[in-house]
This record gives structure tokens, sequence and C-alpha cells, in this order.
């Protein structure tokens, strides 16, 4: 039984999906007009544990992730760039890809793109026209009227005497009230546009995923996800303009992902304290960085240090190092699979599971003196239920031997090292035996020696 925390009831809810056994998802993606930054990492990262997690315990999980290619940024940056949109935005959809291949997200069922779905867009903006909670303004935009809308602001909880209290109103806004939202926007000169029933223009982003969504998923679904900027405006708007078009129930459970700080401070460009995926995994690996995203609880802000992704590949080394060596073909340890699934179902809480795992990886390295059944069985275990995570689906000696931003000594250089090494314990020369070892050291390398022999690891 899965209990998860309901952004809707502010309190946590057992999970019971519409159809039992199947779970439809869908979470929002990216505005693609330049690389994704740590941010979108940890909505990518979490929302891939939680669709994998689901799928492990059973559900056939229907995981929609749109793609916004129409927008603002994304016209202004191709202008500045002098290109067409539409290489902009195939560009920066690739750069994602890359980023989410890296960080071992998977590809969700399906990926809708705004440009790919401007007839549900307009067909959903005509019924709100019908029903008289949307109307065309003097300059050709169409705005949904939220006085039409009795409920808004049930997701965020804020009133609407409140959020009008704090709006600024333009001399030239031809809304009819401050917090008016725009459906459909005119088309600007040099624009890319779309023919609609209010004239050539574009839709305005709420409405993108509205239309995706409920094309992909149907008029009412199971779990809308996204980032914890998102909560207000964007997700209290598609609540309102959903429901006010189909006259349905739009969504059961909301999640909202955790913000990353950056030392302690919001990430900002302004700050100079903002950093794109790439340039993370230039210095760490990609599932140093995974396993950092997915140490803190998903509702908890993330703080993005040096001092953080640190303690994080040392954790990451210390469980492959478990795994170093052992066999992981065997039947697994119920006793951790449970206490595992116990902590996952209590709200996917990813903290308390890796606590289990570095249990087990404690005991793993015990059992492996004894050289027995048990420690195969344990490192299978352990395994096992990272790879629920998407954690430890690397080869041991491979991760342990590469690494971003490591020393550029090569494998072979370090084998002959260690050769050199050996050669001077058989001679007891140990003042050479040590100066090799303290050499390597200094480029990052790590000498584990053993009863087997010496292996090596970077970092």
């Amino acid at each position: 039984m899965i209990e998860l925390y309901n952004s809707l009831s502010q309190q946590k809810e057992i999970f019971k999906p519409m159809v039992e056994g199947k779970v439809k998802m869908y979470v929002c993606g990216m505005t693609v007009y330049d690389y994704c930054h740590i941010g979108h990492a940890r909505v990518m990262v979490v929302f891939d544990m939680i669709s994998r997690y689901l799928r492990e315990r059973g559900y056939d999980v229907s995981y929609v992730r749109n793609i916004t290619d129409v927008d603002d940024k994304i016209f202004a940056r191709a202008a500045e760039n002098g290109e067409s949109f539409t290489e902009l935005t195939e560009r920066f959809i690739g750069a994602m890809h890359e980023d989410e291949r890296a960080l071992g997200v998977l590809p969700p069922t399906s990926e809708p793109r705004a440009t790919a779905h401007m007839q549900q867009i307009v067909d959903m903006i005509s019924v709100l026209m019908e029903k008289g909670v949307a109307y065309q303004a003097d300059n050709g935009d169409v705005y949904f009227n939220i006085a039409q809308f009795p409920t808004y602001g049930k997701l965020s909880k804020r009133k609407v005497e409140e959020l009008l209290a704090g709006a600024r109103v333009s001399v030239e806004d031809l809304k009819r009230d401050p917090l008016d939202f725009v459906l459909w926007k005119s088309a600007k000169p040099g624009e890319a546009s779309w023919t609609s029933p209010w004239g050539e223009g574009r839709p305005g982003w709420h409405i993108e995923c509205s239309a995706m969504s409920t094309h992909c998923l149907g008029n009412t679904f199971d779990i809308h996800g996204g980032g914890p900027d998102l909560k207000f405006p964007h997700h209290e708007n598609e609540i309102a303009q959903s429901e006010a078009a189909t006259g349905e129930h739009f969504v059961n459970y909301w999640m909202h992902a955790g913000a990353v700080r950056v030392n302690k401070e919001k990430m900002s460009k302004s700050l100079g304290n903002f950093f794109t995926i790439r340039e993370v995994l230039a210095q760490y690996q990609p599932e140093v960085v995974r396993f950092f995203l997915l140490g803190s609880h998903y509702r908890s802000q993330v703080d993005y240090s040096e001092d953080s992704l640190q303690e994080a590949k040392a954790a990451l080394d210390r469980f492959y190092h478990g795994l170093r060596g052992v066999a992981t073909e065997s039947e697994y340890d119920s006793a951790y699979v449970n206490r595992f699934y116990g902590a996952m179902d209590d709200d996917f809480n990813t903290p308390e599971a890796i606590a289990v795992l570095h249990e087990l990886v404690k005991d793993l390295n015990n059992a492996k003196k004894e050289q027995g059944e048990h420690a195969v069985c344990l490192a299978a275990t352990l395994k096992f239920l990272g790879g629920i995570l998407g954690l430890f689906e690397t080869d041991p000696e491979v991760y342990l031997q590469s690494g971003a931003g490591s020393s550029d000594i090569s494998a072979e250089e370090i084998e002959a090292f260690i050769a050199k090494r050996a050669q001077a314990r058989l001679d007891k020369n140990w003042a050479e035996s040590d100066r090799i070892r303290d050499a390597l050291k200094e480029k990052g390398i790590t000498l584990d020696d053993s009863r087997d022999g010496t292996t090596w690891r970077r970092g």
C-alpha cells in the first residue's frame, strides 16, 4: 500500500488509481530554449524514480511528460540567434535527451509537443468560449475569466481577494480582471503563428499542458507532477481551464518536487550560481549527481554544493566498493527488500530507503570476509534494490576506475605502477611501495590491497 503526499489536500493519502493496476501520470516538462539546469535535473530524476518504483510495485504506468516548444522565450532566443524557432527547439530537445540519458532517466511513455497539438488546444479554447468562461479582448488575445471559476486557488490555497490586492493593472491591460490569464495570443510581426477562430496567433503556456494532458490521458487522471514553482500560477490555471472545459475533476493527486538551492541561496543567473546539467557532469560522474538528487526527500529542498556532491560521491563509492568482486546472481534477502519497500511506500522516502542500503552494504562488506553464499545474496539484493532507484547499474570496476574531472593517467599506466609496487613489496622495499602509493594518490588514484591482490579506483 503506497501513501503519497497530495499537494491539493496537503496531506498524505493512500494511493488509489482510477483503474486498478494502472497509473496515468503527467509531468510538466521543459521549455526548450536553453540547456537544462540542475533544477530541471531534480524534476527529471524525481519523477523517473517515482515511475520506476510504481512499475516495480506492479503498476502499468502511462507516464506523459510534455515538451513546451512554443513560448516567448523560445521566439526571443531564436530571433537573437538568427535562426528559426524549430531549429532552436530541435537542438535543445536533443541536448535535453542527452542529459536525461546520462542521468539514467528513462524515456517517458509519451512526450507530446505543443506544436503537434494545436488542434486540441484550439478545441479546448473553443469550448471555454462557448461556455462563457473565456473572452476575446480588443487586442485579439483570448483570456480565461477566473470570475467564472469559483474554486480558483484551491491548489495553491490562495484567496482571490488576496491575489487581487497584490495584482498590478497596466493602463494597456485589456483584461476584465487582473488575474485573468491568456489562452491565445494574437500574432506578432515576424513570429510563428497558427490559424484559429480568433485570428492568427499562438497558445498561452497554461492551455498547452491542459490540452496535451487530457488528450493523452483523458479528462481525469491519477497524478500530475512538476517543479515547486509551477504550483502557482501554472498548475492552478491548468485546473481552472481543464475543469471548466470538461466539467470533470482534473487530477486526483498533485505532486511537487522541492527546489534546488546553491550554497543555501536560490539558484539564479544574476547571482552567478546557475549550473547546467552538462556543467555539473563535467565535474562529477552522472550517477553521483543522480545519487545526490535522490539523497533528499523529493518534496524537500536540495542544497547543491561541492561538499554535498563530494559526500554523494564518497557514499556511492562505498556501495560500488561493496559490490566489487562479488557475484550478484542469487535470491534476494527478503528482510532488506521489505524494509526498502516500506520506506518507498511512505511517500517515496528515498533517504530512508538509502539508509536501508547503507546497512545492507555494511553487512555485505562483513559477509565478504567469509566468502560465502550470504555475501552473494546480499550483493544481489543491493544491486536489485539500487536498480529500482536507477543506481548501481554500472559494472563496479568501470565505475570505480572512471570519473568525470579525474586524472588523465590511463588505466595501463596505473597497472604498470601497481606492478612496480608489487615487485617493491616482494623485495620488502616498503619505502618504494609507499612512494608509488602516494604518487598515485596525488593523481587521484586510490589503491585497495586485499589477500586477492591490489585493485584501484579513481577518487
